[in-house]
């Protein structure tokens, strides 16, 4: 039995011909006659007595319209909450994203999203790049704000571009380079190094930056937070080197840009290729995606 088979039923039914019927639901009339019988073979009945050119319901068919009708009817309700759904700007959204953005990039991007779609339930979840693909292959994350490219292989995921960010060396207040305007990682190379902790894709970053300054960093201290790097610094233990979006105005701390110009990190939100989105994910992705 076929959808389009109980919608003829019922067209029949209600106009009292084949005729009529076909024009209503635009089919050949041939096409209707043809389907009408598949069904009365299905039932192994005849569903409609043909009377010369009207027709008329069989004992069976009435008792079958009101069933056929009820279906149609479910069926155009589902279909119309779906689509009610599919627009909807209202339901659950888990974004992930790297400590090393977290406090920076996506506070004041949440706060303008919420406002405007206020019934959306959005949870967000902190942790490194890799705990975060493994979230969104388990299907527990939905969009993951992290740096790109992603270390991964294979095509199992699509990354946006959101932002490119300069890299800055920080240094001590009174270091004997921090009046320079620029500076180069290789006039750092006796300093002792402040470095985020192997699983940070930054630290990636920043150790690719001095491999190209041909710079082996003399690293005295791993932490999770760009927020105890720069109290360290502060303190004169060392140097480092953060993004852009961890310059702040800090008692003790000189942030020089680099001098390099591939010294920089780009922003991505990823998702799972594949997986379908909802109205409120796609929404997320556009607030994002905004300067």
């Amino acid at each position: 039995m076929e959808l389009r088979q109980l919608r003829y039923f019922c067209a029949i039914a209600e106009t009292g011909s084949f005729s009529r019927a076909a024009q209503q639901v635009h089919v050949s009339q041939p096409s209707l006659s043809q389907q009408i019988r598949k069904l009365e073979d299905e039932f192994g009945a005849r569903l409609f007595d043909r009377l010369g050119r009207s027709v008329r319901l069989t004992e069976l068919g009435q008792a079958f319209l009101p069933r056929a009708r009820a279906v149609l009817r479910d069926l155009e309700a589902a279909r119309g909450e779906v689509n009610e759904r599919k627009a909807a700007t209202d339901g659950p959204v888990c974004v992930g994203v790297i400590p090393t953005i977290a406090p920076y990039f996506l506070p004041p991007l949440l706060a303008v999203f919420l406002r405007k779609y206020p019934r959306v339930r959005l949870t967000v979840v902190e942790e490194i790049t890799p705990m975060l693909l493994e979230r969104l292959r388990a299907g527990s994350v939905d969009v993951a704000v992290v740096a790109l490219p992603l270390n991964v292989r294979g095509s199992e995921f699509e990354a946006v571009p959101l932002a490119v960010e300069n890299l800055f060396a920080v240094l001590p207040r009174g270091h004997a380079l921090a009046g320079r305007r620029k500076i180069s990682l290789d006039d750092l190379h006796d300093e002792p190094f402040l470095l985020l902790r192997d699983g940070h894709c930054f630290r990636e970053t920043a150790v690719a930056a001095c491999k190209r300054a041909r710079l082996h960093p003399q690293i005295v201290f791993e932490t999770g937070q760009f927020s105890s790097i720069l109290s360290m610094v502060s303190a004169g233990l060392g140097v480092s080197i953060v993004p852009a979006m961890a310059v702040e105005k800090r008692p003790g701390c000189r942030f020089i840009p680099l001098a390099d110009e591939r010294a920089a990190r780009t922003i991505g939100a990823v998702t799972l290729k594949g997986r379908s989105r909802t109205r409120s994910i796609e929404a997320l992705l556009e607030q994002l995606a905004k300067p």
